[in-house]
């Protein structure tokens, strides 16, 4: 095994920490990626209690399980969304407030920025997440979008964030953007601009996942040889694409995830569209060492029966790049002496 294989806990966070622990230790996980909700994180008192923030390692180490990122999905969303009554049911009260949208976006800033600090004292050096886009429901041109409209999309989303990882910088911790439909990043082409927008700041990177790339047919391996540098964090998630047409398109038909009509869909590990072998070798060509972390998705499988296969699979999958020239040994230089 080249890399621990970690199991992030967003999609159980019905459960208590401990348990999840349990649990994520029993499946065959090394470590868990800490979602911040549930009781798993409590970002604010992370962020000012010393002892709590160290709760948060002593007890999946307790299960001899490491803890390397958390992440903050929901509340990153936030920060430059267009919000509305979608957001009460995954923000904290204290966030969402009266659901007026900029006090929201401004609170949710704060509350990434408290993340920060909350990681730093926990002990990680990634911060997973979202950043949300008030552009995203100008996807398709029509009626006309203007260049001006994109300009002032990631006008805004450079004007929020970049206070926000200059905290992140203070605390010597990454943020790492799953780049993703609803996010200012959602393929190549935009998250290259959003690096650009935030002027390329060092603290601004990628927390890769393929699934979300596979589905809207973006050369996902080349993601990961293009932003090298900034793949701070990579979740194994797959998804699948059908190979022959199907009654919703790309776009999903406001149908929900598992029906069958669908043209694409999350699946567990190795079930799916995507080439893990092919991320592999290019993870081992960047020089990746960081955690493979199951971001496990499937609504038409037992999650426990998932999360196990799933960690055996990315351990079955995972290699260490070669030390060596394998023809080095033609050369007799190098061959044993008798």
């Amino acid at each position: 095994m080249a890399r621990p294989v970690t199991l992030f806990t967003g999609q159980w966070a019905d459960l208590k920490l401990e348990a999840m622990c349990e649990k994520a230790k029993a499946f065959g996980y090394d470590g868990i990626e800490l979602a911040c909700w549930g009781d798993h994180v409590e970002v604010e008192k992370a962020a000012k209690d010393a002892k709590y923030a160290k709760s948060r390692t002593e007890i999946p180490a307790e299960y001899g399980l490491k803890v390397y990122a958390i992440s903050a999905h929901l509340v990153g969303q936030a920060v430059c969304d267009n919000i509305d009554a979608r957001h009460k049911s995954i923000l904290s009260e204290k966030i969402y407030g009266d659901g007026d949208p900029e006090g929201v976006r401004k609170r949710a800033a704060e509350e990434m920025k408290l993340t920060a600090q909350a990681a730093k004292n926990i002990g990680v050096k990634v911060v997973n997440g979202f950043t949300g886009s008030s552009i995203w429901h100008l996807l398709y041109s029509f009626p006309p979008v203007s260049g001006e409209m994109i300009d002032n999309g990631y006008a805004d989303f450079a004007k929020r964030w970049k206070p926000i990882l200059d905290t992140f910088d203070k605390c010597g911790v990454n943020f790492a953007l799953e780049v993703h439909p609803t996010e200012i990043a959602f393929d190549i082409a935009s998250a290259e601009r959003a690096i650009e927008a935030v002027g390329g700041h060092k603290r601004f990177g990628f927390n890769y996942d393929p699934s979300h790339l596979v589905y809207q047919n973006v050369d996902y391996v080349k993601f990961i040889r293009k932003f090298g540098e900034r793949i701070y964090h990579v979740h194994m998630k797959d998804a699948y694409m059908s190979a022959t047409p199907t009654e919703a398109g790309v776009f999903g038909g406001h149908i929900n995830f598992g029906d069958a009509r669908r043209t694409w869909d999350f699946r567990s590990l190795g079930r799916g569209s995507v080439n893990f072998e092919e991320i592999i070798r290019a993870l081992n060509d960047i020089g990746y060492s960081g955690p493979l972390s199951v971001e496990w998705e499937d609504g038409k499988m037992d999650r426990e029966h998932g999360a196990r296969e799933a960690c055996a699979f990315v351990k079955n999958i995972d290699f260490k790049p070669s030390a060596i020239a394998f023809d080095a040994q033609f050369d007799k230089k190098k061959q044993a002496k008798k």
